[in-house]
């Protein structure tokens, strides 16, 4: 997506979170933004800048009529938390949050504030909305891809490196779109020679958050890895 398309979709969004809170025109509004990554990392600052850019292009401007509560969470689940718990009290009138984590975190401790989401596998599945069509509450956003294409790694894998016979699955276990994920990788396996877990095994990380490790074995019997 260009980026200007992506500018003036996130725009659409604020907009929708501020009319579903159509009182008091004049007041300054309180907007929360919790990212599941570090704030170092310059693909996630320009995502941040950009809806920045986005709300001062349709007239809401940072300093004079909205605040933004801005929270990084490094990787660290615990933490994403309990800044997600932080943002729900200090912010009532929107919030924009990137992944599935972030999403189910802040979906839980503000249910009735307007939420925009970006980069979710797939909410339908993950339960966060009711459909793509029709999300219903007060949430709304945009998905990246959804638990399908799983299988279309498998197939691209079979197609980079046609006479690989072991792939091994990285995953993060406090990713909530995780399961769905697995399902449709472990469903794909077969049509290109890959087995559950003769030949397609899954192995979570020894640690989440800034900490976290890959495990040594039996990562060193595969030929390939995702890491989820």
């Amino acid at each position: 997506m260009r980026r200007r398309d992506f500018i003036t979709l996130v725009g659409g969004a604020a907009t929708w979170s501020f009319a579903a809170r159509a009182e008091q025109p004049d007041r300054v509004r309180q907007i929360g933004v919790l990212m599941g990554t570090s704030e170092s990392d310059p693909n996630q600052k320009a995502l941040v800048s950009a809806f920045t850019q986005a709300l001062a292009e349709i007239g809401w401007k940072e300093g004079t009529n909205i605040r933004i509560e801005r929270r990084w969470a490094d990787g660290d689940i615990a933490r994403l938390r309990t800044q997600a718990a932080e943002l729900a009290r200090l912010t009532r009138d929107a919030l924009f949050v990137q992944g599935t984590p972030g999403t189910t975190a802040l979906r839980q401790a503000a249910p009735t504030t307007p939420l925009v989401f970006v980069m979710i596998t797939d909410p339908v599945s993950s339960g966060l909305v009711s459909s793509l069509a029709y999300p219903g509450g007060y949430i709304t956003g945009f998905t990246n891809y959804e638990f399908s294409m799983g299988g279309k790694w498998v197939e691209i894998l079979k197609e980079i490196a046609p006479g690989t016979s072991r792939v091994a699955v990285i995953f993060n276990p406090d990713n909530p779109a995780l399961p769905g994920q697995l399902r449709s990788i472990e469903a794909a396996g077969p049509t290109w020679e890959f087995r559950w877990p003769q030949n397609l095994h899954a192995t979570p990380l020894i640690s989440s958050g800034p900490s976290a490790r890959l495990p040594r074995s039996p990562m060193a019997d595969y030929w390939s890895c995702w890491i989820l």
